[in-house]
């Protein structure tokens, strides 16, 4: 739909089935008259591509619906805006009626902090799915709602690309405002490294032009902490000729994890000492999850290989993992890099993708494995996962890319802090909607990642990536622990959001 209407709802009756739907008014304290008028406001407001849905119409739920059902948060209604303008109106109404809001980009942001919001206003950012290559062919502007599918497949036609995540369904600009991490930062640093200027609307409505020298202050801040700022329409983004015009993926299935797990993680500790992981050597990912085909009580580990370049070129560093005797492999050479997603099974078709479950997220960054804390980290998944069938879906994940292009990025240049960090860890357990068994989740995640910290380098504070945060860290763990950052960070927020409206994920004030 992309004609605004009222829906086949008169105005009164519409505002009846949201205050139903909140199970009671939108919000306290603003009286129906109020109501009635932020309806009609905004319908006038909004340009004729945009549209408004209420809790009656099919969309709704698809709409609201997110990659995990545990951060569902209560909306009331949902805005659908074609414009700059149209998000700018939306949130200005929202303020004047003391409406919290959210801007969503794909809905995969899994923080217990999305739960806050309550008779919610959703600003979907779906219709700004643009990617534009410019005429010099050195950026493109893409949209605040694009895919990390789009993006790749938008810039792969033209032989281009950027630094982009992994997933085929998130969203680009919305992880790239807290990171990006993806298999060509070894070449282009993160996401947020790349991006030239963007567009947008603060607190209060207005919408800026954001770059390195217009209101070069958020510029620094919305590469880092952009989530806590405001909502990004658009940004234009470095691009690239392709590095190479072929990729190698392979996939490792260990399943004697008894010899196999120490050495692997040792090998992973040699592929990448002090972050030297080669920008080639795009990732190595490893999971250990219950695959009953080979155990229904012993999780295995499945490890997947990106590598930008030949077979021959890759071989060297197949071989370590082939010598370790995997249960089962499989490779793909030559592939091009818009095939990379779907041969790792990260495409928008795949189950990863699909929405209806919860998945939540307890993070840690590290300096290199401890293989002690990893075996125990190993052992104690596996009495969990016989403890707890309802987690059968769960993984433990850990995530090894190239750094050279991050590291090649001053850390005091952009808000992100974690670019010590040489390697990613974290738990995701993935289960049926339960509220018992989220106590159960948070308890089981926060255990691993205690033992993940207490084997990471003596004296180092726990970090946890802001995109994986689940929400109970503090604050120094997600945005750093230099004193000078935080209080930037903390000015910014003063001065572009004082009354904290950007307040609905992993925010800086809390």
């Amino acid at each position: 739909m992309y004609a605004f209407l009222y829906k086949a709802v008169t105005l009164l009756g519409w505002l009846s089935i949201l205050q139903t739907a909140s199970g009671n008014s939108l919000n306290p304290g603003v009286d129906s008259f109020a109501q009635t008028k932020f309806q009609q406001q905004l319908g006038r407001q909004l340009s004729s591509q945009a549209a408004i849905y209420c809790p009656t119409d099919p969309q709704f739920t698809n709409l609201t619906d997110r990659w995990s059902v545990y951060t569902q948060g209560e909306i009331a209604v949902v805005v659908e805006p074609a414009t700059a303008q149209d998000v700018a109106a939306a949130v200005k109404l929202a303020n004047r009626f003391r409406l919290p809001f959210l801007a969503v980009n794909g809905g995969h942001g899994t923080s217990s902090v999305l739960n806050t919001l309550h008779h919610g206003v959703s600003i979907n950012l779906r219709n700004f799915n643009q990617v534009q290559i410019s005429d010099d062919g050195k950026s493109a502007l893409i949209g605040g709602g694009a895919n990390t599918q789009e993006v790749i497949n938008g810039l792969g036609a033209h032989g281009k690309t950027t630094a982009t995540t992994n997933g085929g369904c998130t969203s680009h600009i919305g992880p790239g405002l807290g990171g990006g991490f993806g298999r060509y930062m070894g070449y282009f640093g993160l996401i947020l490294d790349n991006i030239i200027d963007m567009t947008v609307v603060l607190a209060n409505g207005d919408v800026k032009h954001v770059s390195s020298t217009s209101n070069s202050d958020l510029y620094w801040g919305m590469k880092g902490a952009g989530m806590n700022y405001g909502i990004v329409t658009e940004a234009n983004f470095k691009i690239y000729d392709y590095p190479t015009s072929h990729w190698v993926f392979a996939e490792f299935t260990y399943d004697d994890t008894e010899h196999q797990l120490d050495a692997h993680f040792e090998a992973i500790n040699k592929i990448n000492a002090n972050g030297s992981q080669p920008k080639e050597l795009g990732e190595v990912y490893t999971v250990m999850q219950i695959n009953p085909v080979y155990s229904k009580t012993d999780p295995v580990m499945v490890v997947q290989f990106n590598f930008a370049g030949t077979l021959e070129q890759a071989q060297p560093w197949l071989d370590i993992f082939i010598d370790l005797h995997p249960a089962a492999w499989w490779k793909k050479d030559s592939l091009l890099p818009t095939e990379i997603l779907p041969a790792a099974g990260q495409d928008l078709d795949s189950f990863i993708c699909k929405p209806g479950t919860t998945w939540r997220l307890f993070p840690v960054g590290l300096k290199e494995y401890n293989v002690t804390a990893n075996r125990q980290v190993y052992n104690l998944f596996k009495a969990f996962m016989a403890e707890h069938p309802e987690f059968s879906s769960s993984v433990v994940q850990f995530e090894n890319y190239a750094l050279e292009g991050l590291r090649a990025v001053d850390s005091a240049s952009t808000a992100y802090p974690h670019r010590d960090d040489d390697i990613l860890v974290s738990m995701a357990p993935v289960y049926p909607p339960s509220k018992a068994l989220d106590i159960i989740a948070a308890d089981f995640g926060n255990k691993l990642r205690a033992i993940w910290h207490a084997g990471d380098k003596p004296g180092r504070e726990l970090t946890a990536y802001l995109n994986y945060a689940n929400g109970d860290e503090t604050t120094e763990a997600i945005y750093g622990y230099e004193s000078w950052r935080l209080e930037r960070l903390r000015g910014l927020k003063k001065k572009y959001d004082p009354q904290n409206k950007f307040r609905f994920y992993n925010p800086i004030i809390r």
